[in-house]
Formats: structure tokens, sequence, C-alpha cells
């Protein structure tokens, strides 16, 4: 009965939240029901080894959701996310609307920017581009997809976004792991994309589609719509967006200085990892005070925190005359980094349960024997919990707080590079992460005014099909190359 009821709660835990339910009661609730069946005591099950392992994760990484938050609100806020939009597309024109609206995405998002403040500022200019050059408005969600939620997300080294931070502690890497392997896998990604998203726009073009109604793009999606489906949220709540009010539409930043806070970001966190902690003596931080760990474990997170600290002060300093009010900015910056930190901390809460199940141990025992080796078992195991939670950050830290170990200690025994391991893991995080229950999916397409039925195709293949062609080129490579 152990196993049916691990998958007894999945299924719970997928069907609820794909409902609305909060997945702060979803999660707990879903944990006690696989302990309860597996003959373990569920209330025990919930305050220990449910929130010993929600509070682990806070702690690791909730200072990366707080700053991340409260960068993104300061961007859209003092209208830097849309001129950097607005600037992009202006340039390149609306005979490449498609490769606009992907790179404005891009560049907004390896920046540190949350894919949802990149959804809300991009949407409207998309629908401005697609309107004009006559492409299909069902196309703009997966535009927006394809830039935001695929290759600067997981595969680009040095990107701030959770799902590169997380593999670091279990690893002992940084943001910059196996860059090489990165930056192919992110090429496939964008080159498959663009070629879907350019076959469908022909398409519609020789069928006599033009751009069609007008549907909510650019408008202000339902908010008690939003809401609901923010329950599954991992990176950024939307209903702070609407706080902390942002710059006079006359009066946005050039597109220069709007973009000047990205690349402190990126320069930042680059100049900490190479330059500064290579030079940090902090034996110190083996004490138990500090937590009896080691550089190695955390100066991954502490280069993007600095590289985010920087930034914050830069495009601070640089638009007080147009950030309407600093403190209530920052205040709705802040307040958007609690429900999806708290959202990931119950999934991973939820692993940690039925990781010490009996029944367990048969899965991490048939996840670690797949053939192929570790990155192959790796990427399957974090792909299909991220699908399953529908969540990247969730299913990657589900995998790894159940079998990190097991994997780190493979690598070591083998010989593989643990920055490719750690490439790999936030590969894998993209993909069957993007299916229809995805909090990120039906956010985007609730902005953007498009069904299900009218743009999910075109998601699924840009957000789902490119990342994991992406993914078998990424252990290919890693597993004739190593982690260059």
């Amino acid at each position: 009965m152990g196993l049916s009821g691990i998958l007894l709660a999945l299924g719970l835990l997928i069907w609820l939240a794909y409902r609305g339910w909060s997945v702060l009661l979803v999660a707990p609730a879903a944990a006690a029901l696989a302990a309860a069946l597996s003959g373990e005591p569920p209330l025990a099950s919930w305050t220990q080894p449910f929130m010993a392992g929600a509070a682990r994760f806070i702690a690791q990484f909730f200072p990366l959701f707080l700053l991340g938050a409260v960068f993104g609100k300061l961007m859209e806020a003092s209208g830097s996310a849309l001129a950097i939009a607005r600037g992009l597309t202006a340039r390149l024109g609306r005979e490449r609307a498609v490769l606009s609206v992907v790179l404005a995405c891009a560049v907004l998002t390896y920046g540190g920017v949350s894919l949802f403040v990149v959804a809300f500022a991009v949407a409207p200019v998309a629908a401005a581009l697609f309107r004009e050059a006559d492409i299909p408005r069902r196309l703009i969600p997966a535009a927006i997809a394809l830039g935001a939620f695929t290759f600067t997300m997981t595969a680009l080294p040095g990107t701030p976004a959770i799902q590169n931070a997380i593999p670091m502690p279990y690893f002992g890497t940084t943001p910059w792991a196996a860059p090489g392997v990165g930056v192919l896998a992110a090429a496939v990604m964008l080159g498959f994309g663009l070629w879907w998203l350019r076959r469908a726009e022909a398409a519609a073009r020789r069928a006599g589609e033009g751009f069609g109604g007008e549907g909510r793009t650019g408008a202000k999606a339902d908010e008690e719509e939003l809401r609901e489906h923010a329950t599954t949220v991992d990176s950024f709540d939307p209903a702070e967006l609407a706080h902390g009010g942002r710059a006079r539409e006359g009066d946005l930043p050039p597109t220069w200085l709007a973009a000047l806070p990205i690349l402190v970001v990126v320069g930042v966190n680059l100049a900490v990892t190479a330059l500064v902690l290579p030079r940090l003596d902090a034996g110190w931080l083996a004490e138990e005070r500090w937590g009896g760990t080691t550089l190695q474990a955390v100066g991954g997170v502490w280069a993007v925190l600095i590289g985010l600290i920087a930034a914050i002060l830069v495009i601070a300093l640089a638009n007080l005359r147009r950030l309407p009010g600093l403190r209530g900015c920052l205040d709705a910056g802040a307040n958007a980094a609690v429900l999806p930190a708290l959202n990931t901390a119950s999934q991973v809460g939820f692993g940690a349960v039925v990781a010490g199940l009996p029944a367990f141990a048969a899965v991490r025992d048939g996840l670690l024997e797949l053939g192929g080796g570790p990155l192959v078992s790796l990427a399957v195991a974090t792909n299909v919990l991220a699908g399953i939670t529908g969540s990247a950050s969730g299913g990657l830290t589900i995998a790894l707080e159940a079998l990190g170990g097991n994997y780190a200690a493979l690598a070591a025994e083998r010989g593989i590079d643990p920055a490719l391991m750690h490439r790999i893991a936030a590969i894998a995080t993209g993909g069957l992460d993007a299916l229809p229950h995805n909090g990120a999916v039906i956010t985007l397409l609730a902005i953007t005014g498009v069904t299900h039925r009218e743009g999910y195709r075109h998601i699924a293949m840009v957000a789902i099909a490119g990342p994991l062609l992406s993914l078998v080129v990424a252990i290919l490579a890693g597993a004739l190359l190593g982690g260059f």
C-alpha cells in the first residue's frame, strides 16, 4: 500500500493545485495522506520531516526570493522593464516581431527580473507589435514563454534564477557551472523555439489568419483569477504588481539606463564568483554557530545575492525621481517573495515526507539504477518531479532533497564533474514543469487573454519539446566532453 499511497498523494497534489487550491494547504495534506497510507503517524510527519524540509529550504534560499522579488518590482515600477522591451522591439522592428518579444523577455529574465514581472511588462508591447505585423495573437504566450521560461531560467550560466541556485549547495558549485554545456543547451532551446514559432507564423499567413480579436492582451487580467492560480507560482506573487505604483507612461528611463541594473547583476555575480570568493578565507564557517558549512556550499548563493544588492542600489539611485514611492515599491517586492517561497518550501516538505517513507526506497533504487548513468537518472527524476508538482524549483528541490547526497556520491565515485551534475539538474527543471497545470502557464494565458485551447500547443512546443531536446543534447555533450 506504501507505493500506492505515494501515487495517490501525488495525484491529489496535482489535481487540487490545478483546481486553484493553495499549495500551503494541499502539500501538508498530501504528505499526511501518504504517511497514513504507509502506516506512519500523519501528524508527526507534518510537524517533523515536513517542517524540517520546508525550513531548510527557507533557510537556504529565502534571501534569493526576497532580493529577486524586490529587484523585479523596482524594474517594473521604475519603468525599466517596459523601456527595455520597447527599446529592443523598436530596434528589431515589426518584421522581426517574434524575435523581438523573445529577446526582450530573455534579456530581462537573464538579468534577474521575475518571469511574472516580465510577462506583465512585455504582454502589451507584444500585442501592439503582433497587431502591427498581423501575427496571430494566440502566438504571444509562446513567444513570451520561450524568452522567459526556458533557456534563461535553466541553461545560461550565471543566471540568477532560483533554478540555477538550488543545485549549488548540493554539488558545491557556482552559478557559472559547466558554462559550455549551458550555452549549448540554451542555443538548442532558442533555435528550436524560434524555428517552431516561425513555422507557426508562416502557416497562419498561408491560411490568411491575422492578429484576430483583441481579447484581454495588454489589459488587466481578472485579479481573482490571478490570485487563485498564484498558489503555485515559484518566483513572484503577481498580486503584488498592483501595489507600490509605477512610473508614468511618458517618463520611462532611456534604454541604456534601464539595462544598467541587469548588467550590474551579471557583472557583479561573475566578479564575485571568479575574483572575490576564491581569495576568501572562510574557515570560520565550519564553526557550529555558522551552521558547520563551507564556502563552497554557500559561496554561489552569496555571489547572486551581492549582484542583486548592487543592482537594487543602482536602480534605486538612478530612478529616484521616477519611482512613485521607494518604500511602497520595496514593501511590495518583499511581500511578493513570501508566497512563492512558502509554496516551494511546502512542496519540498512534501518531498521530505515521501523520501522518508519505506516504499520510497524502491523508487530511489529504481531511479539510481536507470540505464545511462547518474546524468540520465538525475535528469529523469528532476523532470518528472517538476512535471508532477507543476513547479521547476519545487521538482528540483524535491529531487535533490531526496537524492542529492546519492548523486553527489555517484559523481565522486564515477569521476563526473559536479558542475556538470549542477547544469544537467538545472536544465532538467525545464520541460515537464510547463504542463497545463503549471501556475506560470496559467497566469501567462490569463495575462494575454488566450485560452489553453488557442495557445497551449505552441507553449508546449517551445517550453517542453525544446527544453527536452536540449536536455538530451546536454547529456550527450557532457558524457562525451565532461563539464566544459
